[in-house]
């Protein structure tokens, strides 16, 4: 478990993550983090939750309807 301390940052607030928690999210100077609020709390994450929620959906229909979407891909 990790402790920040929430600084102010301009008329923000703001914190610094420590290296090990940058190399576990796999994200560098510039990349985007998003914040999810979940029924279990708040999760930090380096990827989209829309871009998951796309991918399943993509899953289930990709075998069912795989000739249209060859032929939408050309």
């Amino acid at each position: 478990m990790y402790t920040l301390k929430v600084r102010k940052v301009g008329n923000s607030l703001g914190t610094t993550l420590p290296k090990e928690i940058l190399q576990k999210l796999r994200v560098d100077e510039g990349d985007t983090i998003f914040v999810t609020e979940t029924a279990d709390g708040v999760y930090l994450t380096a990827s989209n939750p829309d871009f998951e929620k796309a991918m399943e959906a993509y899953k289930k229909v990709s075998s069912k309807y795989r000739n249209a979407l060859h032929e939408l891909a050309k």
